[in-house]
């Protein structure tokens, strides 16, 4: 668990970064998913990355003023409410609220239309998420107007709306020391559910229950909730780059990818595996693999500080180009195919993604046009893959072949971290694995 003094300092920032106006910055709501049957409720990112408060129906407040003794951190939240808690579960209340999580100020969130224009008027920005949520949008515009309409008694509404996200991205691209040590124990519940996967996965048996496999290893282990829907696909299932139907059986002599990570404490694990369902690599199946695994090796070597953004998917791209070119994929020069993005039939995405809080994280992949360079404190995932669907020019033992290695990287002072290295990847680790299950 990340303490609360750190959700106190990432405020302070974000306020002295402010240097004066008012943030408002909600939590996500809940959602309905049939009648009174709501989806499993999942707290807004930014909103949890400056308070650590999970309860639905919450916004924080900041108030920044010239300096720090000035700036005033204030949250509105339900109510305390006995009788609801004996339906829904506990919830803090305002005074508990603000004792646990270190606000200044806390109210209920009932009263939010009544004290938000006070708050507002004289303060010369308002940062929002405008654009994001329509109704929120509203709500913003609606107490702007309210102050203006109390300009005869000298009351200024605030002139300028900036984009809170462009502060709290870049802040949440370094990851700190307590968010490291969560993304770690979040790779290792992950990478033990690969190994479980790969253990438990027998010819006949359907997607869905290898994916069984997955939940029960994350739950077991004191994960939430899977971080986002686990794609388990089976032979040609796995060239369908967000399959997540899991529903098909799982055939002896085809390959089975598994795109599955578990959210730990709001933080993400990001993992892709792919291995044969009867234990053993054919001889095309091996190619193929050992391609994608020679690309991925490549584009982790280029995780370093003062690389690009790019330098990794560069660096797999040209690995995957020739091999394209070795097994009769593709035609030409290693440049050529390139170039004329033919290469594209069978690698058709980029090869990572920043990952944090959310799977695909915050954070500007360019500045001014240009890729950023990588800096110690950024996680990314490096995923490689080739996906090879049946067609008249393609080689026969090549089709309905879909193979993607995924793992989470941190880029360190000297090099790069693989957090998930503890889910085996190579043709021999893999094998030696399934081998032994069938033993137990």
């Amino acid at each position: 668990m990340i303490p609360v003094e750190s959700f106190i300092e990432r405020r302070r920032r974000l306020a002295s970064q402010m240097q004066k106006g008012i943030a408002i910055i909600p939590t996500a709501p809940e959602r309905v998913r049939s009648r009174d049957a709501h989806y499993p409720y999942r707290f807004d990112s930014y909103f949890y990355y400056l308070t650590g408060f999970c309860e639905p129906e919450a916004v924080l407040v900041i108030v920044a003023g010239a300096d720090e003794s000035a700036s005033k951190h204030i949250l509105f939240c339900r109510h305390k409410d006995m009788e609801r808690e004996i339906w829904d579960g506990f919830r803090y209340g305002p005074e508990a609220a603000r004792e646990v999580f270190g606000f200044d100020e806390t109210y209920p969130v009932s009263k939010l239309d009544e004290i938000l224009p006070r708050l507002m008027a004289d303060q010369p920005v308002v940062y929002c998420a405008l654009g994001h949520d329509a109704e929120w949008d509203v709500r913003v515009t609606g107490w702007i107007n309210r102050i203006r309409q109390q300009a005869h008694s000298g009351v200024a509404a605030p002139t300028q709306i900036h984009d809170i996200r462009l502060v709290l991205d870049e802040m949440r691209l370094f990851k700190s020391a307590q968010e490291l040590q969560v993304m770690r124990h979040a790779a290792e519940i992950s990478s033990g559910a690969h190994r479980r996967a790969m253990r438990k996965t027998r010819p006949g048996m359907n997607e869905y229950e290898v994916e069984a496999e997955l939940l029960h290893e994350f739950r077991r282990h004191g994960a939430q909730a899977p971080a986002y829907t686990s794609i388990v696909a089976g032979g040609a299932n796995a060239c369908v780059l967000h399959y997540v139907q899991n529903d098909a059986e799982l055939k002896d002599g085809d390959l089975l990818l598994i795109d599955a990570g578990c959210e730990l404490d709001g933080y993400a694990a990001d993992i892709t595996r792919t291995f044969p369902v009867n234990g053993k690599f054919s001889p095309a199946q091996r190619d193929l693999y050992q391609l994608v695994l020679s690309a991925q090796a490549a584009a982790i070597s280029a995780v370093r500080p003062g690389n690009q953004w790019n330098a990794p998917h560069e660096a797999a791209l040209r690995v995957l180009a020739q091999g394209f070119i070795d097994f009769g994929l593709c035609h030409g020069s290693m440049d050529t195919v390139i170039q004329s993005e033919d290469y594209k039939r069978f690698y058709m995405h980029r090869t990572g993604h920043w990952l944090g809080l959310d799977v695909h994280d915050a954070g500007e992949y360019k500045r001014d046009g240009e890729w950023r360079p990588l800096q110690p404190g950024m996680t990314l995932t490096v995923e490689p893959g080739c996906y090879v669907r049946p067609a008249d020019n393609v080689p026969r033992h090549f089709w309905d072949i879909g193979v993607r290695i995924e793992d989470d990287v941190l880029v360190t002072e000297t090099g790069c971290e693989v957090l998930t290295s503890a889910a085996p990847k190579t043709v021999t680790e893999i094998e030696e694995l399934m081998q032994d299950r069938k033993d137990r």
